[in-house]
């Protein structure tokens, strides 16, 4: 049993070796200091796919096991920016799709996740949040963060130009709770409307954020999780997170 904290709760959440930082293929030097080229695109429309010809300028960066006992499930992530918004396509293996959340803004956490945070701005403790779910629920949510301390803020008026596009495919199986499958997919556009007033937005060429990407999922009652910069026991360890510069 390990004690997390999110979204300003704590949480007694069966981790398996989840909070155990595992050295296994990757020292910790090499997810410090990660460091993510994102390439700028025309707006384009989502399919939960990662069809769209414009994600063949992104490369791939594969997410890393956080637990030495986890499954060996490969993860990775792709990312873009346009005039408008984030674009973000994240893929993973799974055998089973442990989700039965029917609603956004619910502690998704909690089932099979990709999450990612955003940290425009270094002279302020506060980031952005978001989780999506295999069946396409989200929830996006601004942290503030004072020495460890934080919770999650729900959007105001989260509707129109400030709302998230988004959209999720399953692999080798049923886009259903508990159905038997090879992966699953998430492609997520974040526009910069929503992350107001948060400064540093939008990036222009040079810009540079402070970011981090992240799965959690509970195939066979064992919970494994993987990060592309590496934190400690909280993904909430803002101060540890890889570089995002945008071209």
């Amino acid at each position: 049993m390990k004690i997390f904290v999110r979204a300003g709760l704590v949480l007694a959440v069966v981790v398996g070796g989840c909070s155990s930082v595992s050295t296994q293929q990757v020292s910790r030097e090499e997810l410090t200091d990660k460091v993510l080229q994102v390439r700028q695109t025309e707006d384009f429309v989502i399919s939960g796919r990662g069809d769209a010809s414009a994600w063949t300028k992104a490369n791939w960066e594969q997410l890393h096991l956080r637990n030495t006992d986890g499954h060996q499930y490969e993860t990775r992530i792709k990312m873009l920016y346009s005039e408008s918004g984030l674009y973000v396509l994240m893929e993973g293996e799974d055998r089973t799709i442990t989700a039965t959340m029917n609603e956004d803004f619910l502690d998704l956490w909690n089932e099979d996740v990709f999450e990612f945070f955003f940290w425009p701005d270094e002279r302020y403790p506060v980031y952005f949040e978001y989780e999506i779910s295999p069946l396409g629920f989200e929830l996006p949510i601004l942290i503030p963060n004072f020495g460890g301390q934080f919770l999650g803020w729900r959007p105001w008026h989260y509707e129109g130009m400030r709302k998230t596009q988004k959209a999720t495919t399953v692999v080798g199986g049923s886009k259903q709770s508990g159905a038997l499958v090879t992966g699953w997919k998430a492609e997520v556009f974040v526009p910069y409307e929503l992350l107001k007033p948060l400064r540093n937005v939008p990036p222009k060429p040079k810009t540079q954020w402070r970011a981090n990407f992240y799965r959690v999922d509970y195939d066979e009652d064992k919970t494994t999780s993987w990060d592309w910069a590496r934190v400690g026991s909280s993904f909430h360890e803002f101060e540890k997170f890889g570089t995002l510069i945008f071209e």
